[in-house]
Protein backbone atom coordinates (compact mmCIF):
# COMPACT_ATOMS: atom_id res chain seq x y z
CA UNK A 1 0.00 0.00 0.00
CA UNK A 2 1.23 3.52 -0.86
CA UNK A 3 2.60 5.31 1.79
CA UNK A 4 0.36 7.98 1.31
CA UNK A 5 -2.83 6.29 1.49
CA UNK A 6 -5.93 8.26 2.65
CA UNK A 7 -8.71 7.00 4.17
CA UNK A 8 -11.69 8.78 6.33
CA UNK A 9 -15.50 8.96 7.45
CA UNK A 10 -17.78 11.08 5.44
CA UNK A 11 -21.55 11.99 6.65
CA UNK A 12 -23.83 12.05 3.77
CA UNK A 13 -26.87 14.54 4.72
CA UNK A 14 -29.66 16.03 3.28
CA UNK A 15 -33.53 16.94 3.18
CA UNK A 16 -35.63 13.06 2.38
CA UNK A 17 -35.62 12.28 -0.99
CA UNK A 18 -32.69 14.66 -2.50
CA UNK A 19 -30.77 10.96 -3.90
CA UNK A 20 -28.64 10.14 -0.87
CA UNK A 21 -29.00 6.80 -1.19
CA UNK A 22 -29.49 6.57 -4.99
CA UNK A 23 -25.72 8.46 -4.96
CA UNK A 24 -23.93 5.94 -2.41
CA UNK A 25 -24.92 3.06 -4.56
CA UNK A 26 -23.30 4.72 -7.61
CA UNK A 27 -20.21 5.34 -5.37
CA UNK A 28 -19.98 2.18 -4.13
CA UNK A 29 -21.22 0.56 -7.80
CA UNK A 30 -23.86 -1.73 -5.94
CA UNK A 31 -26.83 -1.29 -4.13
CA UNK A 32 -26.36 -1.25 0.21
CA UNK A 33 -28.52 1.70 0.35
CA UNK A 34 -32.64 1.17 0.09
CA UNK A 35 -34.20 3.31 -2.76
CA UNK A 36 -37.43 4.71 -2.51
CA UNK A 37 -39.74 7.51 -4.10
CA UNK A 38 -40.93 7.94 -0.62
CA UNK A 39 -39.35 10.55 2.40
CA UNK A 40 -37.35 8.96 5.07
CA UNK A 41 -36.55 5.80 3.97
CA UNK A 42 -33.08 5.20 5.31
CA UNK A 43 -33.89 4.88 9.05
CA UNK A 44 -30.31 3.47 10.70
CA UNK A 45 -27.00 5.03 10.28
CA UNK A 46 -25.45 2.91 7.74
CA UNK A 47 -21.37 2.52 6.88
CA UNK A 48 -20.75 2.09 2.87
CA UNK A 49 -16.77 1.68 2.33
CA UNK A 50 -15.50 2.98 -0.97
CA UNK A 51 -11.98 1.04 -1.31
CA UNK A 52 -9.66 2.46 -4.23
CA UNK A 53 -6.05 1.72 -4.91
CA UNK A 54 -5.00 5.44 -2.84
CA UNK A 55 -7.79 5.85 -0.27
CA UNK A 56 -10.87 4.16 1.63
CA UNK A 57 -13.86 6.58 1.95
CA UNK A 58 -16.57 4.97 4.71
CA UNK A 59 -20.00 6.72 3.70
CA UNK A 60 -22.28 7.26 6.65
CA UNK A 61 -25.62 7.75 5.03
CA UNK A 62 -27.79 9.12 7.43
CA UNK A 63 -31.78 9.16 7.67
CA UNK A 64 -32.85 12.26 6.06
CA UNK A 65 -32.50 15.50 8.27
CA UNK A 66 -36.45 16.70 8.76
CA UNK A 67 -38.72 18.14 11.77
CA UNK A 68 -39.70 14.68 13.70
CA UNK A 69 -43.14 13.86 14.33
CA UNK A 70 -42.80 11.44 16.62
CA UNK A 71 -40.03 9.09 18.62
CA UNK A 72 -38.95 7.03 15.13
CA UNK A 73 -38.60 10.72 13.65
CA UNK A 74 -36.65 12.10 16.89
CA UNK A 75 -34.09 9.23 17.33
CA UNK A 76 -33.56 9.49 12.59
CA UNK A 77 -32.34 13.42 13.41
CA UNK A 78 -31.00 12.28 16.37
CA UNK A 79 -28.48 9.79 14.22
CA UNK A 80 -28.12 11.90 11.80
CA UNK A 81 -26.95 15.06 13.44
CA UNK A 82 -24.44 13.06 16.12
CA UNK A 83 -22.93 11.38 13.06
CA UNK A 84 -21.86 15.22 12.03
CA UNK A 85 -18.83 15.63 14.68
CA UNK A 86 -17.60 12.06 13.82
CA UNK A 87 -16.00 12.86 10.43
CA UNK A 88 -13.59 14.31 8.52
CA UNK A 89 -15.81 15.94 5.59
CA UNK A 90 -19.84 15.97 5.31
CA UNK A 91 -21.60 16.09 1.79
CA UNK A 92 -24.75 18.22 1.99
CA UNK A 93 -26.61 16.57 -1.07
CA UNK A 94 -29.42 18.91 -2.36
CA UNK A 95 -31.75 18.69 -4.96
CA UNK A 96 -31.19 21.07 -8.39
CA UNK A 97 -34.87 20.46 -9.17
CA UNK A 98 -36.04 21.96 -5.93
CA UNK A 99 -35.86 25.73 -4.65
CA UNK A 100 -33.79 26.11 -1.36
CA UNK A 101 -36.98 26.26 0.82
CA UNK A 102 -37.60 25.87 4.96
CA UNK A 103 -36.26 22.01 5.07
CA UNK A 104 -32.96 23.63 3.13
CA UNK A 105 -32.66 26.29 6.24
CA UNK A 106 -33.41 23.50 8.89
CA UNK A 107 -30.08 21.90 7.96
CA UNK A 108 -28.03 24.69 7.51
CA UNK A 109 -28.60 26.15 10.74
CA UNK A 110 -27.70 23.20 12.02
CA UNK A 111 -24.62 22.86 10.12
CA UNK A 112 -23.34 26.15 11.46
CA UNK A 113 -22.65 24.50 14.87
CA UNK A 114 -20.33 22.31 13.11
CA UNK A 115 -16.40 22.51 12.32
CA UNK A 116 -16.23 19.78 9.89
CA UNK A 117 -15.48 20.84 6.17
CA UNK A 118 -19.04 20.98 4.22
CA UNK A 119 -19.10 20.26 0.64
CA UNK A 120 -22.38 21.09 -1.08
CA UNK A 121 -23.68 18.28 -3.59
CA UNK A 122 -25.91 19.62 -6.22
CA UNK A 123 -27.82 16.24 -7.31
CA UNK A 124 -30.12 15.65 -10.40
CA UNK A 125 -28.28 17.96 -12.88
CA UNK A 126 -29.38 16.20 -15.43
CA UNK A 127 -32.96 17.23 -14.80
CA UNK A 128 -32.48 21.16 -15.35
CA UNK A 129 -31.05 23.33 -18.15
CA UNK A 130 -27.17 23.81 -18.01
CA UNK A 131 -27.99 27.10 -17.10
CA UNK A 132 -29.77 26.99 -14.09
CA UNK A 133 -26.74 25.01 -12.69
CA UNK A 134 -24.98 28.28 -11.30
CA UNK A 135 -28.10 30.43 -10.23
CA UNK A 136 -28.88 27.53 -7.96
CA UNK A 137 -25.25 27.12 -6.38
CA UNK A 138 -25.36 30.72 -5.91
CA UNK A 139 -28.53 30.89 -3.59
CA UNK A 140 -26.70 27.76 -1.12
CA UNK A 141 -23.33 29.79 -0.97
CA UNK A 142 -24.78 32.58 -0.32
CA UNK A 143 -26.21 31.18 3.21
CA UNK A 144 -23.33 29.32 4.06
CA UNK A 145 -19.43 29.25 3.33
CA UNK A 146 -19.17 25.67 1.92
CA UNK A 147 -15.84 24.09 2.10
CA UNK A 148 -16.34 23.10 -1.86
CA UNK A 149 -19.45 22.91 -4.07
CA UNK A 150 -19.83 19.71 -6.56
CA UNK A 151 -23.13 19.58 -9.33
CA UNK A 152 -23.41 15.95 -10.15
CA UNK A 153 -26.08 13.70 -11.66
CA UNK A 154 -26.00 10.59 -8.68
CA UNK A 155 -28.18 8.60 -10.81
CA UNK A 156 -26.21 8.95 -14.53
CA UNK A 157 -23.25 8.85 -13.01
CA UNK A 158 -22.33 12.26 -13.98
CA UNK A 159 -19.02 14.09 -12.45
CA UNK A 160 -18.68 11.22 -9.06
CA UNK A 161 -15.12 11.13 -9.92
CA UNK A 162 -14.80 14.93 -9.22
CA UNK A 163 -17.19 14.38 -6.23
CA UNK A 164 -14.48 11.73 -5.21
CA UNK A 165 -11.45 13.78 -6.05
CA UNK A 166 -12.85 16.51 -3.44
CA UNK A 167 -13.83 14.26 -0.69
CA UNK A 168 -9.89 13.08 -1.31
CA UNK A 169 -8.52 17.10 0.06
CA UNK A 170 -10.27 16.83 2.94
CA UNK A 171 -9.07 13.31 3.86
CA UNK A 172 -5.61 12.64 6.32
CA UNK A 173 -2.99 10.10 5.11
CA UNK A 174 -4.47 7.04 6.96
CA UNK A 175 -4.80 3.13 7.08
CA UNK A 176 -7.27 0.87 5.35
CA UNK A 177 -10.06 0.22 7.76
CA UNK A 178 -12.26 -2.58 6.45
CA UNK A 179 -11.16 -5.39 3.74
CA UNK A 180 -10.88 -4.42 -0.04
CA UNK A 181 -14.19 -6.79 -0.94
CA UNK A 182 -16.15 -5.05 2.17
CA UNK A 183 -18.69 -2.74 1.03
CA UNK A 184 -20.60 -2.11 4.44
CA UNK A 185 -20.76 -2.77 8.12
CA UNK A 186 -24.28 -4.19 7.98
CA UNK A 187 -25.45 -7.81 8.86
CA UNK A 188 -26.98 -9.43 6.23
CA UNK A 189 -30.12 -9.98 8.37
CA UNK A 190 -30.72 -6.28 8.22
CA UNK A 191 -29.92 -5.69 4.47
CA UNK A 192 -32.43 -8.34 3.34
CA UNK A 193 -34.97 -6.69 5.73
CA UNK A 194 -34.02 -3.51 4.26
CA UNK A 195 -34.87 -4.93 1.10
CA UNK A 196 -37.93 -6.22 1.47
CA UNK A 197 -39.38 -2.93 3.27
CA UNK A 198 -38.32 -1.16 -0.08
CA UNK A 199 -40.85 -3.37 -1.89
CA UNK A 200 -43.34 -2.86 0.46
CA UNK A 201 -42.80 1.02 0.01
CA UNK A 202 -42.62 0.46 -3.70
CA UNK A 203 -46.14 -1.49 -3.91
CA UNK A 204 -48.19 0.49 -1.36
CA UNK A 205 -47.60 4.07 -2.61
CA UNK A 206 -48.32 6.38 -0.69
CA UNK A 207 -50.83 4.22 1.48
CA UNK A 208 -48.53 3.14 4.85
CA UNK A 209 -45.20 5.03 3.73
CA UNK A 210 -43.44 4.83 7.46
CA UNK A 211 -46.39 2.61 9.43
CA UNK A 212 -43.93 -0.37 8.69
CA UNK A 213 -40.95 -2.36 9.92
CA UNK A 214 -39.61 -5.97 9.21
CA UNK A 215 -38.39 -8.62 11.27
CA UNK A 216 -36.04 -11.05 10.00
CA UNK A 217 -37.26 -14.36 12.12
CA UNK A 218 -35.49 -17.12 10.82
CA UNK A 219 -32.28 -17.78 8.13
CA UNK A 220 -31.83 -21.68 7.71
CA UNK A 221 -29.85 -23.31 5.15
CA UNK A 222 -32.34 -26.29 3.92
CA UNK A 223 -31.06 -29.79 2.42
CA UNK A 224 -31.09 -28.24 -1.17
CA UNK A 225 -28.79 -25.90 -0.41
CA UNK A 226 -31.16 -23.31 -0.69
CA UNK A 227 -31.81 -20.99 1.93
CA UNK A 228 -35.17 -20.50 3.69
CA UNK A 229 -35.58 -16.71 5.39
CA UNK A 230 -38.92 -15.75 7.25
CA UNK A 231 -39.36 -12.14 7.64
CA UNK A 232 -42.35 -10.41 9.43
CA UNK A 233 -43.82 -7.21 7.80
CA UNK A 234 -45.23 -4.53 10.64
CA UNK A 235 -47.77 -2.30 10.23
CA UNK A 236 -49.51 -0.36 12.81
CA UNK A 237 -53.05 -0.81 12.13
CA UNK A 238 -55.49 -3.71 10.79
CA UNK A 239 -56.46 -1.88 7.73
CA UNK A 240 -52.87 -1.30 6.17
CA UNK A 241 -52.31 -5.22 6.96
CA UNK A 242 -55.07 -5.79 4.33
CA UNK A 243 -53.34 -3.49 1.96
CA UNK A 244 -50.24 -4.71 2.40
CA UNK A 245 -51.57 -8.27 1.57
CA UNK A 246 -53.67 -7.13 -1.02
CA UNK A 247 -56.94 -8.66 -2.58
CA UNK A 248 -56.15 -12.79 -2.59
CA UNK A 249 -52.67 -11.69 -1.44
CA UNK A 250 -51.83 -10.49 -4.64
CA UNK A 251 -49.67 -7.42 -3.30
CA UNK A 252 -47.88 -9.64 -0.77
CA UNK A 253 -46.88 -12.25 -3.58
CA UNK A 254 -45.68 -9.43 -5.99
CA UNK A 255 -43.41 -7.97 -2.71
CA UNK A 256 -42.51 -11.42 -2.11
CA UNK A 257 -41.38 -12.09 -6.22
CA UNK A 258 -39.30 -8.64 -6.06
CA UNK A 259 -37.77 -9.09 -2.83
CA UNK A 260 -36.24 -12.53 -3.51
CA UNK A 261 -34.85 -11.32 -6.77
CA UNK A 262 -32.91 -8.69 -4.83
CA UNK A 263 -31.77 -10.92 -1.70
CA UNK A 264 -30.46 -13.99 -4.53
CA UNK A 265 -28.76 -11.44 -6.05
CA UNK A 266 -27.48 -9.83 -2.07
CA UNK A 267 -26.62 -13.86 -1.44
CA UNK A 268 -25.42 -15.28 -4.50
CA UNK A 269 -28.17 -18.20 -3.99
CA UNK A 270 -31.85 -19.60 -3.92
CA UNK A 271 -34.19 -18.53 -1.79
CA UNK A 272 -37.36 -19.41 -0.41
CA UNK A 273 -38.86 -16.25 0.66
CA UNK A 274 -41.67 -16.77 4.01
CA UNK A 275 -43.60 -13.19 3.95
CA UNK A 276 -46.36 -12.76 6.86
CA UNK A 277 -47.74 -9.47 7.72
CA UNK A 278 -48.64 -8.70 11.88
CA UNK A 279 -50.22 -5.92 13.51
CA UNK A 280 -48.04 -4.24 16.74
CA UNK A 281 -50.35 -1.06 17.21
CA UNK A 282 -48.38 2.54 17.28
CA UNK A 283 -45.14 0.95 17.50
CA UNK A 284 -43.38 3.89 16.26
CA UNK A 285 -43.86 5.96 19.19
CA UNK A 286 -43.04 2.99 21.77
CA UNK A 287 -39.42 2.51 23.00
CA UNK A 288 -39.17 -1.04 23.65
CA UNK A 289 -40.85 -1.71 20.32
CA UNK A 290 -38.50 0.51 18.62
CA UNK A 291 -35.36 -1.03 20.58
CA UNK A 292 -36.90 -4.78 19.34
CA UNK A 293 -36.66 -3.53 15.24
CA UNK A 294 -32.54 -1.46 16.03
CA UNK A 295 -33.63 1.68 16.35
CA UNK A 296 -31.36 2.40 19.59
Amino acid sequence: MNSEHKSGFVSVIGRPNVGKSTLINSLIGQKVVIMSDKPQTTRNKILCVLTLEDSQIVFIDTPGIHKPKHKLGEYMVQTAENTLREVEVVLFVVDATEELGAGEHYILERLAAVKTPVVLVVNKIDLIAKNKVLPIIESYTKCYDFAGVVPISAREHTNLTGLVDEIKKYLEVGPQYYPSDMVTDQPERLIIAELIREKVLHVTREEIPHAIAVDIEEITTRANENLYIRAVVYVERDSQKGIVIGAGGKLLKEIGAMARSDIENLLGSKVYLDLWVKVKKDWRNRDGILRNFGYD
